[in-house]
């Protein structure tokens, strides 16, 4: 995470609270997340060089740039966000950040995640769901993990062959995911 430093993914108000272990707001409603809780949700994840991952609820990128340096140039990160706006700010951090196997795309409505790119080896869900998304489980590639706050547990979910093997991880508060349709 120190390579990846928050402050960088900040609208500039928000900048001087970048150190802060806190939700910080990124505008339209949502947030960069705890940096403590980004730091679990990545360890849970176990991103592999070379991992292909799917970033649903992008904000400002910095997850997404966070999990391209985590794969390095040999792996493929796509955030998904909503809200035209994080699009773009996301667009033009994670370009900043010198990351070209990473980028951020516009959520098509009505859709969940990104199922024409998949499958991914790793899914991060940055917002939360009632319950566990089958759209998202069905772009998770075999042996591939998911991590997702769901009902205010975070959940790490492997895909096995006799279907998803879950486990709880403690108790989280996340923005709600929606998809607009």
């Amino acid at each position: 995470m120190t390579e990846v430093p928050r402050v960088r993914f900040l609208p500039k108000g928000q900048r001087f609270f970048a150190g802060v272990d806190a939700p910080l707001p990124i505008g339209h409603g949502q947030t960069s997340s705890q940096p403590s809780t980004v730091h679990t949700m990545l360890e849970l994840l176990d991103v592999q060089e070379s991992d292909r991952v799917l970033d649903v609820g992008s904000g400002s990128g910095w997850t997404t740039a966070l999990l391209a340096n985590l794969t390095g140039p040999t792996g493929n990160v796509v955030g998904v966000e909503r809200v035209p706006a994080l699009v773009e700010l996301g667009t033009a951090n994670v370009a900043t950040a010198g990351m070209p196997w990473a980028h951020v795309v516009r959520a098509t409505p009505g859709v969940l995640g990104a199922p024409d790119r998949g499958p991914f080896d790793r899914i991060l869900v940055s917002a939360e769901p009632d319950e566990l998304p089958r759209e998202l489980l069905e772009q998770l590639g075999p042996g591939g993990v998911m991590v997702i706050p769901v009902g205010g547990r975070l959940l790490r979910v492997h895909s096995t062959p006799q279907g998803p093997d879950v486990r709880e991880s403690g108790f989280y508060r996340f923005v709600p995911l929606v998809s607009d349709g």
